[in-house]
């Protein structure tokens, strides 16, 4: 059976794993578009907020490397309904939660069902890619793209005019999770059943592309890069809401659209960012995306209202078309360890977007959005360090 064949046998599978990760981001967005109702209902400071946003994130970042090698030895057929189970009862502590300490309660659980689900689910995408990883893995990621993006709509619609209660009615998507997942969970079963069966290990053993030193080399260049991307996306996913409220005067309702059109931007861009890298190398796809963003992230604090929208419909497309790149750039180096790697570079980009927020609340309290905003548009410049990846592209395996 030729790839095509072995992909199209697949491809439910990969909408069930792209439709799960699809309402768990959903959910997971809905903590960060509930931000200001958050600080507002609570009265909360920037710096708060920002701890909250960094409780969030560690959790969704530590536990996934965790996750990953916990799995990697011991796979659980379940686990991305595990996963939808802690974000449902975080999104009801949300919904409820008097004090911020209960609220960092409720958004480390939501954390936690972030840590199990991407790990996992790259898992078993990588395993039922058929060989066409690039176009799967974007398939994956443009599920959970799509879902940060309608998240902020909702909770313009059923949350800003209602209350921060109505939180609460999200729980029910946790529910449609666990049922959307189930063609995934039991091809996922079926194939750990044929490899116990045969005595195989998951993925046949493959020697490294590149030397112990070159792969530190470009593990480090990757840092680097997820570092510049991550305190971009940081400064727009959490307080961009923030900024239009402030430097525009529109609505909450209005900045949800606003945050809506950016995330929806990143759903387009990752959709194109796995098949082009598949094509041209992982390597020209992470230089031009991160680099490419600069332009637009550059003029941003200079425009308008509707240029401002615009501008970052452009930075979100560009900046990220890049992560199906990285991970799975990162996969190649390391092609023995999927669940770990998966889990080590999701959970160190949650990790540096929840030190981000928190250290840009703290800013943002002293110096104001403005300022901000107009530092952190330097950072997609970092993008320049792509150009010292090895391309793995032209590398054969022995």
């Amino acid at each position: 059976m030729n790839q095509n064949s072995s992909f199209r046998q697949t491809m439910p599978v990969l909408l069930a794993l792209s439709a799960c990760h699809l309402f768990n981001d959903l959910m997971q967005s809905v903590v960060s578009a509930s931000y200001p109702l958050i600080k507002d209902d609570m009265a909360l400071s920037y710096a708060q907020i920002g701890l909250i946003s960094l409780v969030y994130q560690l959790a969704a970042s530590v536990f996934q490397p965790v996750v990953g090698y916990v799995f990697d030895r011991h796979p659980v057929s379940r686990s991305l309904n595990i996963a939808s189970v802690f974000t449902l009862v975080g999104l009801a502590l949300v919904a409820l939660a008097d004090s911020i300490w209960a609220m960092t309660v409720a958004v480390f659980l939501v954390g936690l069902g972030s840590a199990v689900i991407h790990p996992e689910a790259s898992r078993i995408t990588s395993l039922a890619s058929a060989g066409h990883r690039g176009m799967a893995q974007s398939l994956f990621q443009v599920g959970g793209n799509v879902g940060g993006s309608v998240g902020p709509l909702l909770v313009a619609a059923i949350v800003a005019t209602r209350g921060r209660a109505h939180i609460a009615w999200f729980c029910l998507v946790a529910v449609i999770a666990i049922i959307v997942s189930r063609p995934a969970c039991r091809w996922y079963s079926t194939f750990l059943r044929s490899m116990r069966h045969e005595n195989r290990r998951m993925t046949p053993p493959r020697p490294r592309p590149l030397s112990l030193p070159m792969t530190l080399f470009a593990l480090a260049v990757i840092t680097i890069l997820i570092f510049s991307k991550y305190i971009y996306m940081a400064s727009l996913s959490n307080y961009y809401t923030f900024y239009a409220i402030e430097h525009f005067g529109v609505s909450i309702a209005f900045s949800q659209v606003m945050l809506f059109v950016f995330l929806l931007s990143t759903a387009v861009g990752t959709l194109v960012g796995g098949p082009v890298g598949d094509k041209i190398g992982r390597k020209y796809v992470i230089w031009i995306s991160i680099l490419g963003t600069a332009p637009f992230s550059l003029l941003m604090p200079h425009a308008g209202l509707y240029g401002t929208i615009a501008l970052s419909f452009g930075a979100g497309f560009m900046l990220s078309s890049a992560f199906p790149a990285i991970l799975l750039y990162a996969q190649e180096l390391l092609p023995n360890k999927l669940g770990l790697v998966s889990g080590l570079f999701y959970g160190f980009a949650f990790g540096v977007a929840g030190v981000a927020s928190a250290i840009l609340g703290q800013y943002v309290d002293l110096y104001g959005l403005d300022a901000v905003y107009a530092f952190c548009a330097y950072t997609p410049l970092a993008g320049i360090v792509a150009a010292f990846l090895p391309n793995l592209h032209t590398v054969r395996y022995a």
